[in-house]
């Protein structure tokens, strides 16, 4: 598991956006509505997680449409496996 994927998780705003967008695909602007940040915040914030692999992009008219990956959740699950043992005893 690549260090930098626990990095991107450990902010809260990038946890927040991915559980909104683990409910739908979004816009920008309706995770500005929905998260009551700034549109260059929200920005930011799908920058690191693009960069990392975490969501995608669409183009749709003049929006871009995020949506998750499922490549890099994949990873963090099989690096948790063998500590799953730790708290299902």
């Amino acid at each position: 598991m690549p260090v930098d994927a626990i990095s991107v998780l450990a902010e809260p705003t990038r946890r927040r956006i991915l559980d909104e967008l683990r409910l739908a695909e979004r816009s920008v602007g309706d995770l500005v509505g929905v998260l009551a940040l700034s549109q260059p915040a929200v920005s930011k914030h799908l920058k690191v997680l693009r960069e990392a692999g975490f969501v995608s992009s669409r183009t749709a008219a003049q929006q871009r449409i995020y949506r998750l990956e499922p490549g890099p959740f994949r990873a963090l699950e099989a690096w948790l496996t063998p500590y799953r043992r730790i708290w299902s005893g």
